[in-house]
Formats: C-alpha cells, structure tokens, sequence
C-alpha cells in the first residue's frame, strides 16, 4: 500500500470579500482518482479547494480555499507521502491587492493588476526525494504535446496527463499520459471514472514499488 496526495478541484483569489477569480475545475477527476486509488488499496488524502462533488469516504480531506493555502498544506504533507497526484486546476493569477471592503459599481469599471501564483506541482516536484514521485496535469488548447512534455520536465513530473479543456466541469475525459521524454505509456477516453481506472493502473505498473 502506497500513502498518494492528491490535489483537486480550483482555487479562489479574492478581489474583494465577496468577488473572487477561479476557473470551473469541477474536482470530479480528482475524485475518480482518488476512488481508484483507493480501491487498488492505497491510503488517499486530498487536498481540495472549494467544490460540490463528493469525495470518497475512506480519503482525508483537506480542504483549502486559494492557491498559496494548497501549496501550504500541500507541501506540509507530502514529506509523509510516497506521491502526488496533481489533478487540481489552482488559479494561476491573483491581484496585487485585495480590497479590504466591496467593491463598489461606479460605471467606470475597475482595472486589476494581476501576478502569477505558485505552482504547486512544481513545487512538489521540486522537493521530491529519490523515493518519491509527482504525476502532474496539463490541460493545453495549443501545441498540446509541446506544453506538456515541456510542463512534466520544467515541474520535475515522473508523468504527465494530458488532457484539454473539454475535460472541464465534464463527466467525461480523453487524456494521453505521458513520460517526460515525450513517450505516452496510455491513451484513453470515456468517463471519467473509467480514465481514473486506467491512469492509476498505469501509475501502479511504472511508479509504484511492489512492496509499496
């Protein structure tokens, strides 16, 4: 049995207490995953950022609100881990400055200064040890496997999904999961249960060590 940390669903960074920037990451795949890897024996804990989905009973959960809280966390644990799954889709800008009240509407509109946030992936991929590993995530609209075997080497992933905004708020996915080389071991559609399945049993016959 092997101990997996997932990250799922998005992030929020706050503009002002009641508006916020995320993306429609739906957490349903790193639920799937978490399930299936549950099911071949291995103890989960997710590390979530606000959805509606249900996760598996047997997971810890941790649940987080905007990226910096996902790294924080994520990277507390992962020492205790023997991998990471990155299925999360963290929001990748926040603002300069957060408003400390609401913003008002004036009819002028408002202009926002935005910077990027950490990358949680990389930095676990980062820190890894000889006995660990990452599985990260690329969803690409273009030059898709360029991007990606670029992200899985720049983020020091073991492997990469690759998938596309289709795979979005979607009960359905199509991904290629790929070795930093550029080799996909595994392409696969359908529900996305069915894609979790198939990329767990991929990461248990390359990753995974039997006494794990």
């Amino acid at each position: 049995m092997s101990k997996i940390l997932i990250t799922s669903g998005p992030t929020r960074q706050h503009i002002d207490p009641v508006r916020y920037i995320t993306n429609s990451s739906s957490g349903r795949m790193g639920s799937c995953l978490a399930q299936a890897c549950i099911a071949m024996g291995h103890d989960v804990t997710i590390v979530t950022g606000p959805v509606d989905v249900t996760y598996p009973a047997e997971a810890q959960l941790i649940s987080v609100v905007s990226t910096d809280e996902m790294l924080s966390r994520a990277v507390e644990c992962f020492p205790k881990f023997d991998g990471a799954i990155g299925a999360a889709a963290p929001c990748d800008y926040q603002p300069t400055e957060v408003a400390s009240r609401k913003i008002s509407k004036t009819g002028d509109g408002i202009s926002l200064d935005l910077i990027e946030t950490p990358d949680v992936i990389a930095t676990l991929g980062g820190i890894k040890r000889s006995d660990q590993w990452v599985v990260g995530f690329a969803l690409e609209t273009d030059d898709h496997h360029f991007r990606a075997i670029t992200k899985a080497q720049r983020k020091c992933c073991d492997l990469i999904v690759l998938n596309d905004v289709a795979a979005i708020d979607s009960k359905y996915n199509e991904i290629e999961l790929l070795q930093p080389d550029g080799s996909c071991i595994l392409k696969v559609g359908g529900a996305k249960s069915q894609v979790a399945v198939a990329i767990v049993a991929a990461i248990q016959s390359t990753l995974i060590r039997p006494n794990s």
